[in-house]
């Protein structure tokens, strides 16, 4: 177990453990950690989400920093489980991060009536779904995915004669028609603490790529949030609620990208670790602290 203590100290007592990444996970965080270590002063313990074992002196836990879980879901899934055995207190809630580590939330929220990126779940990826899918979104362009996945790991854009990618192939996958959308006006992230809408970013991929990450040269800004999204995430979260008897929950970031034809559609709920650009918060992250100790 690792721990870092920050001066400041000013909501010392209340020691929340934070899941961060392996040492060998490549992307950076050491930003966001200064973040919070800012924010929660010295009641901030990071701990390596693969070593944590005793959670017994802490307040509260908190997956926020668990970058990578995707690659090692049984792992994670135990991980999970454990935690709800030992009745932690988790932020959010273990049933809310259970349900959200499989996009295929995704397909029940849009039975619910919340549009999301019209998505085909193929069990196993190869030439002939890929062909399907094709006639079915009467597009040229598909994106690929693998449902349980972060920071675009295994995602693919794939015209038509492109082959099936090795490391993906015979896999369950997410098959999605391409969006142009996506580099035209971009992706708007709104971000929630304790329920309450905090702020917007729109990021935007590299010229000639899909991906808005900064590991693939996307860039992000400020922006307001579109009246249109701010409706579809306050749906999207009285749907969740309704689906999983959970309720307001203490960070929440909502993606959504506008189709063709002007539509808000979700393309995901991040409810576990997603980064949250508090450099772009009024307040910088001063109503995020507060939403989350107040689950201590």
């Amino acid at each position: 177990m690792e721990r870092d203590i920050e001066d400041g100290g000013r909501m010392s007592g209340h020691r929340i453990g934070i899941l961060c990444p392996t040492p060998q996970y490549e992307e950076d965080w050491s930003h966001i950690r200064a973040d919070y270590a800012r924010l929660l002063g010295d009641s901030a313990i990071f701990i390596d989400w693969t070593k944590a074992d005793d959670f017994s002196a802490f307040g509260l836990v908190t997956p926020l920093l668990a970058w990578g879980y995707p690659r090692d879901c049984p792992r994670w899934f135990g991980l999970l489980d454990r935690l709800e055995a030992e009745n932690v207190r988790v932020s959010n809630p273990v049933s809310i991060l259970r349900w959200n580590s499989d996009k295929l939330y995704l397909a029940e929220l849009d039975a619910a009536g919340i549009p999301s990126v019209p998505t085909i779940w193929s069990a196993l990826l190869d030439r002939v779904a890929l062909e399907e899918a094709r006639r079915t979104f009467n597009v040229e362009t598909l994106v690929v995915k693998p449902p349980i996945s972060g920071g675009a790991d295994g995602t693919f854009r794939l015209k038509r004669g492109d082959p099936v990618p090795d490391s993906v192939a015979g896999y369950r996958m997410m098959i999605q028609p391409y969006l142009p959308n996506i580099a035209e006006e971009g992706e708007y992230s709104l971000f929630y603490f304790g329920g309450v809408f905090s702020h917007a970013i729109i990021k935007r991929p590299a010229k000639g790529d899909f991906r808005v990450q900064e590991q693939y040269g996307g860039r992000e800004e400020a922006a307001a949030a579109p009246d249109q999204a701010l409706a579809l995430a306050k749906r999207a979260f009285a749907t969740t609620a309704a689906i999983t008897q959970t309720g307001t929950l203490a960070y929440a970031r909502v993606d959504v990208l506008r189709d063709s034809d002007g539509i808000f559609r979700l393309m995901e709920l991040e409810l576990i670790e997603p980064s949250l650009f508090l450099r772009f918060a009024p307040d910088q992250g001063a109503d995020f602290a507060k939403a989350l100790l107040s689950a201590v």
